[in-house]
């Protein structure tokens, strides 16, 4: 039997399409719900799982409007307008210190190329010589850093990473949506809050490839990072600090949970691919059964959370539904019935229609006990 290396095999379920990469968004997702097999895998492997999830009859429901994203690419210009002048103001403002006289790295291409591992590279150089000192007053636009997510190498661009401000490295995100009265809305804040958490690890993990050690990498990067978006109703730049030592604790540890996806993708068949490719003709290369067989090779994790973030969420919520799983009610409903696959168990199990096994006695009981406190109370019986 062939033997492929981790890189390979992953490649191979993907078909000869390019890669999506990871994004902290992605990472977030993941990071929800560590458990998932099947998210693990396509993300490792790079497939558009809109397009995927599309081509097995479903709707993703996920994107931004071609609006929204104009809005966000104009503020962001506006932000970096004469050399990142209202950035410079902002971390005057924020951290009081003077960075007037910052200069600024364009790492959105390294020469004429946009190579992620190009641009991680030059990322690595140049924040070494911010770290030893060399470039004091260099800030990287769009610098690329790496994470190891899952047994795999993430690439990943944040806005911007500030030069060393009190011996710390900042991370700065511009974001489209407004703050009226130094308010913004705090879902949209706190999805940013997670996913400048990914960089701020991200950050951490470079600088300890250029040689610090774990603490001495920790420290030299902020717990706050500078959140950029448009004041009240005007596009004027507003920056305020936002904690992150809760959601930096959080996702360190889904982090360590996460399942190598490379391990995963070892148990599939060798027939088993994620192909979205066309041929000459336009035709796909694979059918949607055969998209649908290989998803179902891999074990989904399903809650109703996931339809929040994910975009198989809706096929797996059909698959769950389909079987009677308990968590498709919640994860407290999942949490509630160890050791039972459905919920048409649970019932026959209260209705002693069905003998429980040693290991379910004790959900049993309760099972039971409280079928009968529900009897009562319909009864109106104290």
């Amino acid at each position: 039997m062939a033997q492929f290396s981790p890189e390979d095999r992953l490649a191979r379920l993907r078909g000869p399409v390019a890669p999506q990469a990871y994004t902290a968004r992605k990472i977030t997702a993941l990071t929800a719900n560590p458990s998932c097999a099947r998210r693990a895998v396509l993300d490792a492997a790079g497939v558009d799982k809109d397009k995927l999830v599309a081509r097995v009859g479903f709707d993703a429901r996920f994107g931004q409007s071609p609006f929204a994203i104009s809005r966000g690419n104009a503020f962001e210009d506006l932000v970096k307008a004469d050399g990142y002048a209202a950035m410079f103001t902002l971390l005057r403002q924020a951290l009081d210190v003077p960075v007037h006289e910052a200069g600024v790295a364009d790492l959105n291409t390294v020469g004429t190329t946009a190579d992620l591992k190009i641009r991680a590279a030059e990322t690595r150089h140049l924040l070494g010589r911010v770290a030893e000192g060399s470039d004091e007053r260099l800030i990287l636009d769009h610098p690329i850093l790496t994470l190891q997510v899952a047994g795999q190498t993430a690439y990943l661009e944040p806005d911007a990473v500030t030069h060393r401000i009190g011996d710390r490295f900042y991370i700065a995100e511009i974001k489209s949506f407004s703050a009226i009265d130094g308010q913004a809305d705090p879902g949209k804040v706190a999805e940013a809050a997670k996913q400048a958490a990914v960089y701020v690890i991200a950050l951490r993990q470079t600088l300890a490839a250029l040689g610090l050690d774990a603490t001495a990498a920790a420290a030299a990067v902020a717990y706050e990072f500078l959140l950029i978006c448009p004041k009240d109703f005007s596009n004027q730049p507003y920056g305020s600090l936002v904690d992150l030592r809760q959601k930096l604790d959080a996702i360190e540890f889904q982090l360590g949970r996460l399942s190598r996806a490379d391990d995963l993708a070892a148990l599939l068949p060798a027939d088993a691919t994620f192909d979205l490719s066309l041929d000459d003709d336009g035709k796909p290369a694979c059918t949607s059964d055969d998209l649908a067989r290989a998803l179902d090779y891999l074990d989904p994790a399903y809650s109703p959370a996931c339809l929040d973030f994910c975009e198989l969420a809706q096929y797996c919520r059909d698959q769950a539904t389909a079987a009677c799983e308990p968590a498709r009610l919640g994860t407290s409903v999942r949490n509630e019935l160890p050791g039972i696959d459905s919920t048409r168990t649970a019932l026959k199990l209260i209705d002693v229609a069905l003998d429980p096994d040693p290991t379910q006695t004790e959900i049993v009981d309760r099972l039971r006990a409280a079928d009968r406190l529900r009897t009562r109370r319909i009864a109106g019986v104290a």
